[in-house]
């Protein structure tokens, strides 16, 4: 066998940890139990976490070693697990659930470009669904991504995640889907169009975090609109649009957000 196009072969693991940085509803008191997975199907030039989502960093576990790291993270006080892009490993992810389930939500963390097939294989052992919504236009998203079919399949995955019933038990989710959108620069008439597609389908109560974290890092010496931060009055827009579009569940971030110092070190 031989590497698909997300770069890996199998399962890799780049860190694994409690991660206190997440949205309050899936990390409120010890952090979610991140598993942070090589390679990624997308492969955006702007992505935080290059080493990893190019397959450069990680170690290779079989997916019984996986399960025992899951047992791990939840003995640990993980407030939920927290799977960080498996969206390309779904089938190994899988069989790492048939040799331990664990007690707290399981958080299934993707950046939204996967298929409904492979949402159905994993689904039995998703509580929450926690999904990346980047782009509605097709020229973006293959500019960034390669990918110009990215909204394509994406929505048909949100829809298909949206149809979870939604529960909280105080401020913890517990089930349910957490929508992501992180504004870039000089894309915010696009951000609207997301959340126009979010409003049609998501659930009332259903959380939404808008990201004002882009930092200038990745692959982007080729695109010099990405080679700065996002503006006060970019996402300030944004922002009011999501308000005026009747979201009150939202999750906002301050322009500290923005920093690299957030970026997890990749210690394996």
């Amino acid at each position: 066998m031989t590497a698909g196009e997300c770069g890996v072969q199998g399962i890799t693991v780049a860190k694994a940890y409690l991660h206190p940085y997440e949205e309050p509803p899936i990390c409120h008191t010890n952090g979610a139990g991140a598993v942070f997975f090589g390679g990624c199907s997308l492969r955006c030039v702007f992505c935080q976490n290059y080493e990893v989502s190019r397959a450069e960093r990680g170690r290779k576990l079989s997916p019984r070693e996986l399960a025992s790291l899951f047992q791990k993270l939840e003995e640990e006080g993980a407030d939920t697990l927290d799977l960080v892009t498996c969206d390309h490993v779904i089938p190994e992810v899988a069989e790492a659930f048939s040799y331990y389930r664990p007690r707290i939500p399981v958080v299934f963390n993707s950046g939204g470009y996967v298929t409904e097939a492979a949402l159905q294989m994993i689904s039995p052992f998703v509580d929450i669904w926690l999904p990346d919504l980047k782009f509605c236009s097709s020229d973006l998203s293959l500019r960034y991504t390669g990918r110009g079919d990215y909204f394509d399949v994406a929505k048909k995955a949100l829809r298909f995640m949206a149809q979870k019933p939604i529960v909280w038990e105080g401020n913890s989710l517990k089930l349910g889907i957490l929508v992501r959108h992180l504004v870039l620069p000089s894309c915010t008439s696009d951000s609207l169009r997301v959340l126009d597609f979010l409003k049609e389908i998501l659930p009332e109560s259903a959380p939404l975090s808008l990201m004002r974290q882009y930092t200038p890092l990745g692959d982007i010496e080729g695109y010099p609109e990405l080679q700065r931060k996002v503006t006060a009055r970019e996402y300030r827009r944004v922002v009011d649009y999501a308000l005026l579009l009747g979201f009150t569940n939202l999750y906002t971030q301050g322009k500290e957000s923005a920093e690299a110092g957030y970026v997890p070190v990749w210690d394996e």
